[in-house]
């Protein structure tokens, strides 16, 4: 008798640790992303640190400490505002939107200006300024063509390069479209093309601009600039189509960051440590 209750116990036993198993591989789900995030106490935030002073990278650091800049402090600043720990996921700035849209990450951040389509397949934040990064957007060229590429005429036919999916290629497209645009996924390549001479050319946001001219003294801004729209002017988080909780949420957090005045400070930061540490050199 009490081998067979013995046995029972040992079989009770069994079929209890495969449910408690089975209990612990399963992913425990959630009703929005704002949800997932305070529940696993992790902002994951994508962004493509290749455009100071908005996001870089600091050399003399590792792991989540290297990424830097204004958009840096923000996502820190929303996960400081969430209760939870930021996780920054690097990648390429046209891959930031897919690893959104699949839920890779909670949120992209990385200079992303307003545009239709974005609002079209994206939940927008309310736009957020980082001084003058995006009001203006202009071509960078070669020193030594300086009189040579004054007008929007004068690109008609040469190559001009533009970071793909940005807010830059799509002013290309729209105010030159006689150039033959030429797109690349890091403005680190882009740079290199042009000092190459195999662009003409690059779109740039004119304070990434100046942060590149710094550091390079073969290159300068076109006398002639691109023209902005209003909408383009500033900058949004970028949020899963549905995900209202998680919009509502950092809309409220921008909201007081705009009111305690700390947009200021982190460009100012961004723009200091962008040329101490001769970002995109």
């Amino acid at each position: 008798m009490m081998k067979k209750l013995s046995k029972i116990l040992c079989m009770l036993l069994a079929v209890a640790m495969v449910f408690a198993l089975g209990a612990c591989g399963k992913e425990k789900t959630y009703a929005n992303e704002l949800e997932k995030i305070k529940g696993t106490g992790v902002l994951t935030v994508a962004t493509s640190p290749d455009f100071a002073p908005m996001e870089f990278t600091d050399p003399s650091k590792t792991g989540q400490e290297q990424y830097v800049g204004f958009d840096i402090s923000l996502a820190q600043y929303l996960a400081d505002y969430f209760g939870v720990e930021l996780e920054i996921v690097p990648m390429a700035f046209d891959a930031c939107p897919t690893a959104v849209s699949s839920g890779t990450v909670s949120m992209s951040i990385s200079g992303f200006s307003w545009k239709p389509d974005r609002a079209e397949n994206f939940e927008l934040s309310d736009p957020y300024f980082a001084g003058d990064n995006e009001t203006e957007q202009a071509l960078l060229i070669r020193v030594a063509d300086a009189d040579k590429y004054t007008s929007a005429a004068d690109f008609a036919g040469v190559a001009v390069g533009a970071q793909n999916a940005s807010l830059q290629q799509t002013l290309v497209e729209e105010q030159l479209p006689d150039a033959d645009l030429q797109l690349f996924g890091d403005i680190g390549v882009g740079v290199m093309e042009l000092q190459q001479g195999n662009y003409e050319a690059i779109a740039v946001a004119k304070g990434n601009g100046r942060q590149i001219v710094a550091n390079n003294p073969d290159l300068m801004l076109c006398t002639w600039e691109f023209e902005v729209a209003a909408e383009y002017e500033n900058n949004v988080v970028m949020i899963a189509k549905g995900q209202t909780e998680l919009l509502e949420a950092v809309n409220q957090a921008l909201a007081e960051a705009y009111a305690a005045g700390y947009y200021g400070t982190w460009y100012d930061e961004a723009l200091a440590l962008a040329e101490e540490l001769g970002a995109l050199e």
